[in-house]
C-alpha cells in the first residue's frame, strides 16, 4: 500500500512557476516508479512526468512539457516534486502524483496508456492573467 499526498497547485500568472511536491509513504517504495499527471476539464487523464526510484537519472517528460518542466526527489524524505516554469494557459489542469510497481519511466508515462496501482487526491494548478 502506498499512500500520495500533493501540494503546491495554485494560481499563478503566464510565464510564471509553480512546484507541486508529492509525499509518498508506504512498504517498498523503491520498486515503485513516480509520476505526475493531469487532467484538464473535457480532456483525458495524460502523464507529465515521471522518475524512477532506483536510478535518478532515469526520468521522462511528455514533449509538451519538456524543457519546462523538471522532475525530483528528495529520497530522505520520500517526497516528489515537480518544478514547472514558464507556465502556460494549456497546462492548467488537476495534477495527480501516481506509483506504479516495477516499471520504467517510458512505461508509466507512455501516451495514452495511464494505469498507475496508485493516485494522489489531486492539485489544481491554474494558469491565467
Amino acid at each position: 500500500q502506498v499512500q500520495l499526498v500533493e501540494s503546491g497547485g495554485g494560481l499563478v500568472q503566464p510565464g510564471g512557476s509553480l512546484r507541486l511536491s508529492c509525499a509518498a509513504s508506504g512498504s517498498s517504495l523503491g520498486y515503485y516508479t513516480i509520476g505526475w499527471f493531469r487532467q484538464a476539464p473535457g480532456k483525458e487523464r495524460e502523464a507529465v512526468s515521471c522518475i524512477s526510484t532506483s536510478d535518478i537519472s532515469s526520468t521522462y517528460y511528455a514533449d509538451s512539457v519538456k524543457g519546462r518542466f523538471t522532475i525530483s526527489r528528495d529520497i530522505a524524505k520520500n517526497t516528489f516534486y515537480l518544478q514547472m516554469d514558464s507556465l502556460k494557459a494549456e497546462d492548467t489542469a488537476v495534477y495527480y502524483c501516481a506509483a506504479e510497481w516495477i516499471t520504467t519511466v517510458q512505461a508509466m508515462c507512455a501516451p495514452h496508456r495511464v494505469k498507475p496501482d496508485y493516485w494522489g487526491q489531486g492539485t489544481q494548478v491554474t494558469v491565467s492573467s
